[in-house]
């Protein structure tokens, strides 16, 4: 991920480009045979500019027309959020609740947390590449934890818990019973976090997005997940934007 000013784009495999404000942003190109005529659209999990087109449409033409809309392009990429650095004094969400960085020279190198504050000694140097790899080993270890006693609640059987940093998705399970998260979901409300354990137990038991799979997820939850599910679509793709 590439992040200019405020701007945080996508860099993987693109279709073509168009220019805004003489930089070159990737476009990703999707053919479509319900599609009537060109859209615009930026995917604000990925970072990434869509244009849909009819399946005989020329693209050259239609990226043509894409730079025609280059103040709106200007304008999605503005309203991306800002990168954010998890070093001394910044602030970032934690299970709920706000944690505020702190090093402290001469201290011991340790992560600890203290009240309001993420308390840490060490090099100062290190300190964003050592906060995420804390999160991410605090995320594994309460994904396990919340996995593995829901299932047992339930009688399903998790052959293994893992965790990753996809950027379309929050979780995913596998027909063999491995579950794996994105570590991000540590930055998310607890009850946001479980709901998305039991989808993916749910999973186990239906590999759809059947009634019969929402019944289940709700079933393994013991509550309506659609709370959840609203909270991350609000504000899922605001947690992709803290880095080391």
């Amino acid at each position: 991920m590439r992040a200019t000013g405020k701007i945080i784009l996508s860099i993987g495999k693109s279709d073509g480009a168009i220019l805004v404000d003489g930089v070159k942003v990737p476009v990703r190109v999707r053919r479509s045979a319900r599609a009537r005529a060109y859209r615009l659209s930026l995917d604000r999990t990925l970072g990434e500019l869509r244009l849909s087109l009819p399946l005989r449409a020329d693209i050259k033409r239609a990226l043509g027309w894409a730079q025609g809309h280059e103040g709106w392009v200007r304008t999605q990429l503005a309203a991306q959020p800002a990168a954010v650095t998890l070093d001394d004094g910044e602030t970032f969400p934690f299970e709920g609740r706000d944690l505020t960085i702190c090093w402290t020279a001469g201290t011991s190198r340790s992560i600890r947390v203290e009240g309001d504050q993420l308390m840490l000694g060490g090099a100062a140097e290190s300190v964003p590449q050592r906060v995420v790899r804390w999160l991410k080993a605090r995320a594994r270890a309460v994904l396990e934890v919340d996995t593995l006693a829901m299932a047992q609640d339930h009688g399903l059987i998790v052959t293994s818990v893992g965790i990753g940093d996809p950027r379309s998705r929050w979780a995913s399970c596998s027909s063999s019973g491995g579950i794996r998260y994105s570590w991000r979901l540590i930055l998310c409300p607890p009850d946001v976090r479980r709901a998305t354990v039991a989808h993916e137990l749910a999973h186990l038991l239906h590999m759809d997005h059947s009634p019969a799979f929402h019944a289940a997820h709700q079933r393994i939850l013991g509550e309506d997940p659609r709370p959840a599910r609203a909270w991350l679509r609000t504000h899922g793709s605001a947690l992709h934007r803290f880095t080391d």
